[in-house]
């Protein structure tokens, strides 16, 4: 049986989609979780443990009988965090199963691609944490959701962390920071911020851009060198994030006066330079790496312990990016039980029943509890208007054998943040015809 069960899962690998043969057997009521999963190309070690830890939660919920009984279905595509193998991925998986109600492209790229397509398909589009910031605007972007901060939280909390160290914002004026980044549309989101930033307390901003997937950055960091910036503001990802920290020991840049993003943060992204990275800095977001969470407890006694887990190596439960992956596992799990008390307890839900849930999502402290994710995420609530809910988030800094939080919760300033999301919302409105909602009635 074991053998059957690893041939079912090579044919279906070779179709680009993978089962997860423990979990995806026919029940009478099931919900369908197409996973997008990055396991191979250069981005792998990142996507992973995101995968494994999205996995995991879901899994976790179907051994505790789903959610009113209904269980995930959960499938994984592999795209090697390639757009065009993505929106394969998405076009081949929302139709199966009954239909796919909420997806999670975990690529800025792909996000990109979906906005259209997942409106027209009525298929809900979870962001946490990546993809446009834009999409805060729940008047112009329905059904995306990037709860949990956008990339504008994450660039306000990089500056105020440089002006907290400084003494204060304005003791940023007459600074010079460079801002070194993989040149992809995610690279770019944070540009608005950063401008605003610098014209507001007279910093100067150089920018370096790095062609993907960034293995020669020689001269960028040739370039810092020379301008011999008070801080390094970073935004890279994959492979790119190692071979900078290689770069700035190599022109003897200091690493803790370097500032990263939070998909630039997690132990993959200093593996085999742990010690020449030791007091790089980077935005957690919400949450870091954290194993004494219930949840994590929950999966090791329920899944790993059983030999059920996804992850090859259990010590892997508990890093960064797996944590990452219990949070993309659990916005799907609660839109579908939020979903299901109001449309019919106990039934698969609709992409159109996920996106009231999603507008519907009130993570109070108590929930958070309940769900075992105190400690790992803040309370936040979505709206008709707000898809982000939050715009909280803390730094983390590597100390050379772990990261560790090192700051209390930043709030992310509304007066430069949400200014920002209407301009580009309205402009995304403008190109695409669309017309605003109205939240108020």
């Amino acid at each position: 049986m074991r053998r059957i069960s690893k041939l079912l899962a090579a044919s279906c690998i070779a179709a680009g989609i993978a089962t997860v043969p423990s979990v995806t057997m026919a029940q009478e009521a099931e919900q369908f979780a197409p996973i997008f999963a990055y396991r191979t190309g250069p981005y792998a070690p990142n996507g992973v443990p995101v995968a494994d830890g999205t996995v995991d939660y879901l899994k976790l919920v179907n051994e505790r009988g789903g959610i009113n009984g209904v269980k995930f279905r959960i499938e994984e595509c592999e795209f090697a965090f390639d757009t065009a193998k993505g929106i394969e991925c998405y076009e081949r998986m929302k139709n199966q199963h009954g239909g796919a109600a909420i997806v999670q492209p975990i690529s800025t790229g792909v996000t990109a691609a979906l906005l259209k397509k997942a409106a027209e398909d009525k298929v809900s589009v979870v962001i946490a944490g990546y993809g446009t910031p834009a999409a805060a605007d729940g008047e112009v972007f329905k059904w995306v959701f990037p709860v949990i901060p956008n990339y504008f939280v994450a660039a306000d909390v990089m500056i105020q962390a440089l002006g907290e160290r400084e003494g204060g914002l304005d003791n940023l004026k007459g600074k010079t920071i460079s801002y070194v980044f993989m040149d992809a549309p995610f690279g770019h989101e944070f540009m608005p911020v950063f401008e605003k930033r610098a014209e507001m307390h007279g910093f100067k901003l150089n920018k370096l851009p790095v062609t993907a997937p960034g293995l020669d950055q020689k001269s960028t960091w040739l370039q810092v060198r020379r301008d011999r910036p008070d801080y390094v503001l970073y935004v890279g990802y994959g492979v790119m994030n190692a071979t900078a920290l290689k770069e700035a020991q190599s022109v003897g840049y200091p690493r803790d006066k370097i500032y990263g993003f939070w998909w630039a943060g997690s132990e993959s992204d200093v593996k085999g330079v742990e010690e020449a990275a030791k007091g790089y800095n980077a935005v957690a977001l919400q949450a870091s790496a954290n194993r004494d969470a219930k949840v994590i407890q929950d999966i090791l006694e329920t899944l790993y312990d059983q030999g059920k887990g996804t992850a090859e190596d259990r010590s892997t439960v508990g890093d960064v990016l797996y944590v990452r992956g219990l949070i993309t596992g659990m916005l799907t799990a609660e839109a579908v039980r939020i979903a299901q008390e109001e449309f019919g307890i106990g039934k698969p839900i609709t992409g159109e029943q996920a996106q009231w849930a999603l507008e519907n999502l009130d993570l109070t402290a108590e929930r958070l509890e309940e769900l075992g994710f105190t400690g790992i995420l803040q309370p936040h609530k979505t709206s008709c208007k707000n898809h982000m809910g939050t715009y909280t988030a803390r730094m983390s800094v590597w100390d050379g054998t772990e990261w560790k939080i090192n700051s209390d919760w930043y709030e992310g300033d509304r007066e430069i943040i949400d200014p920002l999301i209407k301009e580009f919302a309205d402009k995304y409105a403008a190109d695409n015809n669309i017309e605003r909602r109205d939240c108020e009635s």
